[in-house]
Parts: structure tokens; C-alpha cells; sequence
């Protein structure tokens, strides 16, 4: 058994039994919900086939996931700041888990993308649960580089998807792709409920989650993906489209006015006046548009224009888990020891060179020398970017708000890859049924991933901002000596006198 009140007191050291098993309990976790998400990309052609969906159809069968999955990881986060992490993890698997039942046993494409909707509820609960339960167990020293093993591992699950969905496709149906998640969950619950102690933040005590941020933030994005998703197929001024946007504008103004007069906000507005954490996030928005983008329509581009069944899609994509399977820890190791930004800025130029190499990836393209060179470019590109900036939009926050930062840090990706998927099939020329017409899907697929290339220069440049020693250890501020009172004041001059360059140079953001 772990050390609770190591870990509840962020004492848990990298190497030890405890950090083992909170790093594999919160890694299986998270990387079942990675998992889905991919695994869902390459089963989308078939779904299309048996339902008969259009563009649109496909676009809810994503967008039904991560609009939940967005709009309600923020609160999601907070609750696992005040009423446990550990709690609200285990609800949120348990949720995905029957989520991923119905998902499985959808008779059409409208019953598929109400269970969906159903199974980013649970994505939301436990996806900033395992990060907030990393950020509150380890040592400050020792955080980044398990945020990179979380970040490294996890994300192959998410790589590994495609692999994982085209084999369960071939060998019946894509609702395995579903159902798989179901005694993964079993898994998960039964080794938190043993190996994982709770935390939680102890100065919220007593305090309500902000419900009606949580339904404006919620109707917002539903409002506004609506618009965006329906706009191409039934034009600009239909009714749908222009009510959906009014509603959706409406209701994310009013989250935003409420959050600044609300006493306990879903999001406090303090969190935002480090200015690395919101650069942070602002990076994480426009690259996560950039992944989202490119991982709906990759798997589709090589059933559909190049002809690879979907078990050989999936295999194109196993580079990345190779690359982040080897690199991902070290990328967080690395980034505390020299700073994030020189990582921040380099990796999304380098998913942007990826990027323009996969606009070569037409039919006839050898996989050896056009699709592979691109994928394992892309590979480090994540590694230069996932675990870096996830460590630190969280060391940026306070300690306290472990669950909130990684909530807000997560539906900023959401919402980013939300919507990539549904602006970037419309902006690429993507429309109706085109998908499965090979010229069509490549032409759009190729305008696709110069949009996405650009995204990601955008996020380097951003990247420059980020101040590079936010990873640093903060200083022991050493116990005052007894027998010398006259010197205390000096020894905590960090806490209660003048303050420390660092404690400035974190004011100044």
C-alpha cells in the first residue's frame, strides 16, 4: 500500500513504489480515454458505411465527445479539487465505461452520438483527475518528469489506437473499438481503490461548484460547434446555424462575466494573471487544433485515397508510440533542467514540417519513404511539445490549483481539437459525402494540413513568451534557529519579508 499522507502532502519521489503506482493507475486511466479517441478516428469509415452519415454525421460522432468533454472538464477539475481527486477519477471511469456500452450497442448514427455525448462526461471526470493527482503527489523536483511519463505512455495509447481499432474492426466490428474500454475500466477502478489515497484542497471546504458556469460554458460550445458544424451543409442563414451561434456567443460572454462576479467561480479569474499560464494555454489551443485536425482526417486519407485497410492504417501510426514511448520522459526531464521555451518553440515548428510532409501522402505514396518519414517527424514534435507544456501550464498555477489548472489546460485542448473538426473539413473543401470520393479526400486533405502547418507556427511563435524558468525548484526557505531569534526574520525572509527574485519574477507574470 502507498503512503497517504506522502502523498497527499506532494511527497512522493520518482523511483519509489508509491510513484510506480500512482504514475501506472493514473496512465491507464487517462490512456484509456487517449485510447478512444483515436480508435474511434479509424473506425469512422466503417460507422459511415454501415449508418449512411454524411460529413456531418461523422463530425458529431467526434464533436458529440469532446463538446461534453470540454465544456464540462472544467468543472470536473474542480470538483476533484473539493470533494477528491481519487473520488471524482473513479466516477469518471465508471461513467466512461457505461458510456462505452451504449456506444457499442448503437442501432444508427443519432443513438452513436448521444452515447458519445454521454462518454465525454466521463472523459471530462477522470482526464484532469489523473493529472491533478500526479501535481499533488510528487516533489516539485520530480513533477515534470512525471508528467512527461504520463504524457509519454498515455499518448501511446492514444497512438496505439488506430492499431488497436483497425485489428478489433477486422476481426468483427467497430464496436469493439467501444467495448474494449469496459474491463479496462474494471482494471483501473479496482487498482486506484487499492494503490491511490485521496487529495484534495482543503481551503475549499464547504464551497458549491459554480453549476451555472458549468451550463453557460456547456451551451456555449454547444451552441457555437453546432453553428460551425451544420453551417456548410445548410448554409449561413439558416435558422439552426444563426440561432446556434447567437445562443452559443451569448452564453460564452455570459461564463465569462459571471466567472469575474462570482464568488466561487468554476474558474478562478486569478489563475489567469501569470502570464506564462495563459501563454501556455494559448499554445496548447492553436497546436491541439492542429493534432485534432490532423488525426480525423489522417486514417481517413489512407483507407480512402491510398486503399490500406484499417488494420494497416492503424499500423502507420505506431513511429509515434516508439518515438514518445522512448523520448516523452525525457522531453519533461529536459525541459526542467534547461526551460520549457527553447522545447515549446521548436517542437511545433517541428509538427509543422511534419505537417507539409504529410500534404505528400497521396495515392501511389510508398509508406517507407513518404508516409513513415512524415510520422516519425511528427512523433518528436509531440515529444518536444506534450509533456513540456503540460508541465507548465501546471507548475505555473498554484499548488492548490492543481485540479483546475489541468482542467482548464485540458478543455483548452478539448476545445481546440473541437473545433479543428468542425471548421477544418468545411475550410479544407470537405463536404456532404466527398469524403469518400479519393481525388475529393486528398485535395481537401492537402489544404487541410498547410491550415494545420500554419496553427503550429503560430503556437512557436507564442512559445517565446513563456518565461523558461517556471520549471526551476522553488528554494528551501530553511527553519529559524532557536537559540539565534534574532536572525528568524532572516531565514524566512522568502515567506514573510522581502520577497525572493523568484517569488518577483512570478509576480511580474
Amino acid at each position: 500500500m502507498v503512503d497517504t499522507a506522502a502523498m497527499s502532502n506532494g511527497e512522493v519521489h520518482w523511483g519509489t513504489p508509491t510513484a510506480r503506482w500512482v504514475l501506472t493507475v493514473t496512465i491507464l486511466g487517462s490512456g484509456m480515454a487517449f485510447l478512444d479517441s483515436t480508435v474511434v478516428n479509424i473506425a469512422l469509415p466503417r460507422i459511415g458505411e454501415e449508418f449512411g452519415a454524411s460529413v456531418a454525421g461523422l463530425q458529431w460522432i467526434l464533436d458529440g465527445y469532446l463538446l461534453t468533454l470540454a465544456a464540462l472538464i472544467l468543472v470536473a477539475g474542480s470538483l476533484g479539487d473539493r470533494y477528491g481527486r481519487r473520488r471524482i477519477f473513479l466516477l469518471g471511469v465508471t461513467w466512461f465505461a457505461v458510456a462505452s456500452l451504449l456506444c457499442g450497442v448503437a442501432l444508427n448514427t443519432e443513438m452513436l452520438v448521444a452515447a458519445r455525448v454521454l462518454q465525454g462526461i466521463g472523459g471530462a471526470l477522470l482526464t484532469p483527475g489523473s493529472l491533478a493527482i500526479i501535481q499533488s503527489s510528487f516533489v516539485r523536483a520530480d513533477r515534470a518528469r512525471a508528467i512527461g511519463a504520463w504524457s509519454g505512455l498515455g499518448g501511446i495509447a492514444g497512438a496505439i489506437g488506430p492499431l488497436v481499432g483497425g485489428l478489433l474492426i477486422q476481426a468483427w466490428s467497430w464496436r469493439l473499438a467501444f467495448l474494449i474500454n469496459v474491463p479496462l475500466a474494471l482494471a483501473v477502478v479496482l487498482l486506484t481503490r487499492k494503490h491511490v489515497p485521496e487529495s484534495s484542497d482543503n481551503t475549499m471546504g464547504g464551497k458549491h461548484p459554480d453549476v451555472w458556469g458549468s451550463v453557460l460554458c456547456a451551451l456555449g460550445l454547444a451552441g457555437v460547434t453546432a453553428a460551425l458544424v451544420e453551417g456548410p451543409g445548410r448554409g449561413a442563414l439558416d435558422p439552426l446555424v444563426v440561432g446556434g451561434a447567437v445562443v452559443g456567443v451569448a452564453a460564452l460572454v455570459g461564463f465569462v462575466v459571471l466567472q469575474m462576479r462570482q464568488r466561487n467561480p468554476l474558474v478562478p479569474p486569478d489563475i489567469f494573471a501569470n502570464r506564462t499560464f495563459v501563454i501556455a494555454n494559448l499554445l496548447t489551443f492553436v497546436v491541439y487544433a492542429a493534432l485534432g485536425g490532423v488525426m480525423m482526417l489522417f486514417v481517413i486519407q489512407l483507407q480512402v485515397s491510398l486503399g490500406y485497410e484499417p488494420t494497416i492504417a492503424g499500423m502507420a501510426s505506431l513511429p509515434i508510440s516508439v518515438v514518445m514511448l522512448a523520448l516523452s520522459a525525457r522531453s519533461g526531464k529536459l525541459a526542467q533542467r534547461f526551460g520549457p521555451r527553447r522545447f515549446l518553440v521548436v517542437g511545433p515548428l517541428v509538427i509543422a514540417l511534419a505537417m507539409v510532409m504529410y500534404t505528400r501522402v497521396t495515392p501511389g505514396a510508398s509508406y517507407l519513404l513518404t508516409v513513415l518519414p512524415a510520422v516519425v517527424v511528427f512523433g518528436l514534435g509531440l515529444t518536444c511539445v506534450v509533456a513540456p507544456v503540460t508541465a507548465t501550464v501546471l507548475a505555473a498555477a498554484e499548488d492548490r490549483h492543481a485540479g483546475v489548472a489541468s482542467g482548464v489546460n485540458n478543455a483548452i485542448a478539448r476545445t481546440g481539437g473541437l473545433l479543428a473538426v468542425a471548421i477544418l473539413p468545411a475550410a479544407a473543401g470537405l463536404t456532404g459525402e466527398s469524403y469518400a470520393d479519393p481525388a475529393a479526400m486528398t485535395s481537401g486533405w492537402q489544404m487541410a494540413m498547410w491550415l494545420c502547418a500554419g496553427l503550429c507556427v503560430v503556437g512557436s511563435v507564442l512559445a517565446l513568451w513563456v518565461r523558461n524558468d517556471v520549471l526551476a525548484p522553488q528554494p528551501v526557505v530553511p527553519e529559524p534557529v532557536a537559540e539565534l531569534p534574532s536572525s528568524a526574520d532572516c531565514f524566512h525572509c522568502g515567506l514573510n519579508g522581502p520577497p525572493t527574485h523568484l517569488q518577483l519574477a512570478r509576480q511580474s507574470d
